[in-house]
């Protein structure tokens, strides 16, 4: 495994189980999910099971995607075309959250985080991928 290819697992790694730590909010007591909401700087918790459901679908969504970029690290020379379309769909997917942040007014230090993150994931998956194959 080159150099490259050794990052590109390292960092598909440490997303995946960054995702992965959303699986504690799908079980989560509600209470404490209007508790991380309100220090996070979003106010009150709307009440509703539209809310609840929202909130616990997306954090298992988020698990999912954390044991798929995690389970593609052990092998990113097999799963190179999976690899390249999760980072070309961050890349789509990073101005989209960008816009939806600002125009539902998210706070500043979440929009600050949030696209740019994804942006900056998904490029950095291109680019180690583009590396290990001129190194492979």
């Amino acid at each position: 495994m080159s150099k490259a290819e050794r990052a590109l697992a390292l960092l598909l790694r440490l997303v995946g189980a960054v995702c992965l730590l959303a699986t504690f909010a799908v079980f989560m007591p509600l209470r404490w999910m209007a508790a991380v909401h309100d220090w996070l700087g979003l106010g009150q918790l709307p009440e509703g099971r539209i809310v609840e459901y929202l909130a616990r679908s997306l954090s298992a969504f988020y698990a999912l995607m954390g044991g798929l970029l995690v389970f593609v690290s052990f092998d990113v020379r097999r799963h190179a075309g999976v690899i390249t379309y999760l980072a070309v769909a961050s890349l789509v997917f990073a101005p989209m959250i960008l816009v939806v942040d600002l125009s539902i007014g998210m706070p500043l230090h979440w929009t600050l985080q949030e696209g740019p993150f994804v942006l900056l994931m998904g490029t950095a998956i291109l680019l180690l991928q583009w590396r290990a194959r001129v190194q492979g």
